[in-house]
């Protein structure tokens, strides 16, 4: 599974020995025919409303033919989009294909990014990643005004380029200026202070790992994002495990819990806020009102405003 893995991220888009829009287009198939298989395997014929039949089944879930049946289409032209050939596939027949395999919304949104990508307007070169750079100033003004809400800005491949005193002092060190830009994956399969810090590491693993399959969807011509894939599958068999998951998350609220060497556990709501017009996303976490977790804030805001005269590593 590893070398397969490994074989396909590096052959991605722009590596040597072909065109760039050739290779996108087998990745895409294989990334089409891994989802919609895997999607289809979990299914049980109970669970989609047909009659139990009896005898051995040399497959896992449902069959090809049970799918294309309960998405109204023929099962030449269901095995054909499951090998990867999306080229052509009217939304409708993708909306008829994801009710029949019970896609959540992150799960329909990504079938039809992979759809949208299968065919480029014309051929171009990969797309290479612009260096990264801060966020404009009214981001900034915007992120440093939550003086009492822990908060961050991040690129969509989940590149960390700035983040308030409160959630430096959260993160105890870990989003100080000098280690920015952070990479939000990097860090959970990395670094072995992630595991200390998110008490659901498991659970916030997943969700990374999903949101970074659902932005490798969208933009599959991403040349960093394909060289973080390949850093990470090379580096870590908990990313790898993961990644041959096919999962895919929609980042927009999530609770939250974390350990932080001043004020101990916290419980936190993570709130996802697109910026459309800078490509950027804000997220920030706030406690319920009254809450434990809203006294901890505070108890952490006084602290980090006494250690404004220097930086004190609390994630050791």
């Amino acid at each position: 599974m590893r070398e397969d893995l490994l074989f396909r991220v590096l052959a991605g888009p722009g590596s040597p020995g072909g065109s760039g829009s050739t290779v996108v287009g087998v990745e895409l198939q294989h990334d089409v025919r891994d989802f919609l298989a895997s999607r289809r395997a979990r299914l049980t014929q109970e669970q989609v409303g047909l009659p139990v039949s009896g005898g051995y089944r040399r497959v896992k879930g449902l069959r090809r033919e049970e799918v294309a049946l309960l998405a109204g289409v023929s099962v030449d032209y269901y095995s054909r989009l499951e090998r990867g050939h999306l080229a052509g596939a009217s939304e409708d027949v993708l909306d008829a294909v994801a009710r029949a395999l019970r896609l959540d919304d992150a799960e329909h949104q990504h079938l039809l990014d992979l759809a949208r990508n299968t065919v480029p307007p014309r051929p171009r070169r990969t797309r290479r990643a612009k260096p990264t750079s801060g966020p404009r100033d009214a981001v900034m003004s915007i992120l440093h005004g939550m003086s009492g809400i822990p908060a961050y800005v991040r690129t969509p491949r989940m590149d960390i380029l700035a983040a308030n005193d409160l959630c430096r002092a959260l993160y105890g060190g870990a989003l100080d200026e000098d280690k920015l830009p952070l990479n939000v994956a990097r860090y959970l399969f990395l670094d072995p202070h992630s595991r200390g810090f998110f008490t659901d590491w498991d659970l916030v693993a997943d969700d990374t790992v999903g949101a970074l399959r659902m932005q490798a969807g969208r933009d599959v011509r991403d040349r960093a994002l394909s060289d973080l894939i390949g850093e990470l599958s090379t580096r870590s068999d908990e990313f790898v495990t993961r990644w041959a998951r096919q999962n895919v998350r929609l980042h927009r609220t999530t609770r939250k819990r974390l350990h932080n060497r001043v004020i101990g556990d916290i419980e936190l709501t993570g709130n996802a806020l697109e910026l459309p017009g800078d490509g950027l996303v804000l997220i920030a976490y706030t406690a319920d009102p009254g809450s434990p977790a809203e006294e901890q804030l505070q108890l952490l805001a006084t602290w980090a405003a006494t250690q404004a005269s220097g930086t004190v590593d609390v994630t050791d």
